[in-house]
């Protein structure tokens, strides 16, 4: 049986979400560069974490070059701002050719345009939504 393949995973925010998905990832020996502008949010990355960190603006293009975007195999965009989330994956997607591109989308409205962009999105408000609803219908 052949290993499993090995991603570079960058993730632009290291907040709850981020710093739980690089965490998870740095464990699977993942390679993870996770970008956010406040340092104290590198502090929910574990000892374990063997990635890198990279302190910047993730919608930076400089940041991103530092990334190595360019050599990404999935960049997820998980920054507490839909905007920003938008930016970082569109430049990831159409600038540096990420071959996968997902990011967080709180506001239901804007799943479809970044849809439309060839952006996967996972979205808090209807997932938690459809869950409630399901559970109240058991």
């Amino acid at each position: 049986m052949s290993p499993a393949k090995k991603f570079l995973v960058i993730i632009a925010g290291c907040g709850r979400l981020g710093s739980y998905i690089a965490n998870r990832l740095s464990r699977e020996a993942h390679s993870v560069v996770v970008i956010d502008q406040n340092p104290a949010a590198f502090d929910g990355l574990t000892s374990e974490f063997s990635g890198f960190r990279i302190e910047g603006d993730a919608t930076e293009y400089a940041v991103l070059k530092e990334a190595k975007a360019e050599s990404a195999d999935l960049l997820i965009a998980v920054t507490r701002d839909d905007n920003v989330n938008l930016m970082v994956a569109q430049v990831a997607k159409k600038i540096f050719k990420v071959g996968r591109v997902m990011a967080r989308v709180y506001e239901i409205k804007r799943e479809e345009i970044y849809r439309d962009l060839g952006i996967e999105t996972i979205c808090p408000t209807s997932m938690a939504g459809d869950l409630f609803l399901q559970t109240m219908m058991e």
